[in-house]
């Protein structure tokens, strides 16, 4: 079962992943705040992270830049519920700059169950294809 940290501050957001995503069988950890998530990450294996892009006491992409910093080896979805002028738009600069600090992926609220599912297959698929990501972060 793939353990996933999820650090969002976020209550209604954090429910809906976790229903999401238990029912997709994932084993969760969840954070309401990046020092939490910081805290989880050192003290458990994870194969993946879910990290919101602005939460309280991080300067906006200060979170993307930390995690990714803290576990370079462990892949990142970035998200966030920002207010985008253009909502056609593929890759709004905020999302890029995310890419840019580190993350795989970035999901813009809302996203739909199958999108963040998606998001997760794809990021596990390219970052362990043999399906032993947590040996690899051992040893990065």
């Amino acid at each position: 079962m793939r353990h996933i940290l999820i650090v969002v501050d976020d209550p209604m957001v954090c429910m809906a992943i976790e229903v999401y995503l238990q029912r997709n069988d994932f084993r969760l950890t969840i954070a309401e705040r990046g020092e939490a998530g910081l805290r989880a990450l050192e003290h458990q294996q994870f194969d993946l992270m879910i990290i919101d892009i602005f939460m309280p006491h991080m300067r906006g992409f200060e979170s993307i830049r930390i995690f990714h910093e803290r576990a370079p080896v462990i892949p990142l979805i970035a998200m966030s519920g920002y207010a985008f002028a253009d909502l056609n738009s593929p890759a709004p600069e905020l999302l890029r700059m995310a890419l840019e600090l580190g993350a795989a992926r970035c999901l813009r609220k809302p996203f739909t169950p199958h999108a963040l599912v998606a998001a997760i297959n794809d990021c596990l698929a390219e970052h362990c294809p043999d399906g032993d990501l947590a040996s690899v972060a051992r040893l990065g």
